[in-house]
């Protein structure tokens, strides 16, 4: 069971978007024993959307479209399909009377002939309700594939995925299961990972993959397995994880669900345990923080963060001494240390982590060379920091920091 995802817009081929709509669809066709055999991105253009049908129609047996639904000139899917299934497009009456509904109850003008157009549908078209816009998805077959069309507005296109496309398709076709265990690893790279594996990895069964997921100062372990016996697929699956694990045991830190990150295991531990954490954060600029409020529940465990990028700021905000920065360097261990300590104290945490360093491509207000970063984590008994050299590349710096804050401070807790 293969299916194939098209992107309609010239907006996301020159980059003033990005594609998260296959990202979410990718996702929930796999959630139903459907593998994506390609994602295709293409621009508004007749010939170009009729090319594509038909090399979907030849790779996959379901094709799903989104965007070019919208009621301008620019948006031709519609007619596109129409023309490709040798249809014409036909008033569907319960389309436009929700349109018409929606006009009334939100918007503060007139319904206009073009919004109404909205509700043209190709004849031999399966109309799926879109309850948050006025663009209906709509379902075509040939022969036995599947056309499903979508508008590319993401909360509208995921709401008809998940209450009309999904248990449709689930209807129609028999799947197999397809089942993911990813193993989160942090402080080693992807070659040294598989090195350690390789045995195991060459040995797998035919039916299980395995995929290493890279990124910085992290590895993702990724099993997967496709078969016709749900708890016979667990098994085996989890029979590969009970090999991989006596290996990797020093880097592994747990299992990964649905993407989340180690900040969520974080949060589960901290949440377990009763504590809270505070952050002072300078090279990293609050990207640290962002990875813990970017998750709902934070505030359980959360206190807060300064972000004292400026070394006046982290005498003025954080009391660290102008007598230690000038001794030490902003960034240095000493600085670090203080800067820990004094967020932990002002923001009455259990735990704080502070982040100082250059990030390039300058040195700013310290002669450390570029790439140089201090790791702090201060409890109510102990304050340590910890150097590293994160290279030359800003992005990267700051990345790798916030990472390898995240695994130093995972160890602090799960070890005490």
């Amino acid at each position: 069971m293969q299916a194939e995802i098209i992107t309609i817009g010239d907006e996301i081929l020159i980059g003033q978007i990005i594609d998260t709509n296959s990202a979410f669809i990718g996702k929930a066709l796999n959630s139903i024993g459907v593998s994506v055999y390609q994602i295709t991105s293409i621009q508004d253009e007749k010939q170009h959307l009729l090319k594509a049908f038909a090399e979907a129609e030849q790779n996959a047996d379901i094709i799903i479209i989104t965007g070019g639904l919208g009621p301008t000139k620019d948006d031709i899917t519609k007619h596109t399909l129409t023309e490709y299934f040798n249809d014409v497009l036909v008033q569907n009456n319960q389309v436009l009377q929700h349109v018409e509904q929606l006009f009334k109850k939100y918007i503060n003008q007139p319904i206009s002939d073009l919004n109404k157009q909205q509700a043209l549908v190709p004849s031999k078209a399966k109309v799926l309700n879109n309850r948050f816009g006025t663009a209906p998805g709509m379902w075509l077959e040939k022969g036995n594939k599947t056309f499903i069309s979508l508008p590319g507005v993401p909360y509208e296109m995921k709401a008809l995925i998940d209450n009309e496309v999904l248990p449709n398709l689930a209807e129609k076709y028999k799947r197999p299961f397809i089942l993911h265990k990813t193993i989160l690893t942090y402080g080693l790279g992807e070659s040294v990972v598989a090195e350690r594996i390789e045995a195991i990895e060459d040995a797998l069964p035919k039916h299980i993959k395995l995929a290493y997921l890279p990124t910085l100062g992290a590895v993702r372990l990724r099993l997967s397995g496709k078969g016709e016996d749900e708890a016979v697929l667990a098994k085996d699956i989890e029979i590969q994880v009970k090999k991989i694990l006596p290996l990797i045991q020093d880097i592994f830190v747990g299992f990964q669900n649905n993407n989340e990150g180690l900040e969520l295991i974080i949060a589960k531990q901290l949440a377990k345990m009763g504590k809270t954490l505070a952050l002072a954060e300078s090279c990293t600029g609050g990207k640290l923080s962002e990875k813990f409020t970017s998750h709902s529940g934070a505030s359980a465990f959360y206190k807060g963060a300064v972000v004292s990028y400026a070394t006046q700021t982290k005498i003025d905000v954080l009391d660290v001494s102008e007598t230690l920065i000038n001794q030490y360097s902003v960034v240095s261990e000493q600085v670090a240390k203080a800067m820990a300590t004094n967020v932990r104290q002002k923001l009455k945490s259990d735990f704080a982590i502070a982040t100082t360093g250059n990030a390039g491509p300058t040195k700013g207000d310290s002669d450390a060379e570029v790439g140089t970063v201090f790791i702090a984590i201060a409890t109510k008994d102990k304050v340590q920091a910890f150097e590293f050299s994160m290279g030359n590349h800003r992005e990267r710096v700051i990345n790798k920091t916030v990472n390898k804050a995240l695994e130093l401070f995972q160890k602090e807790i799960f070890e005490n």
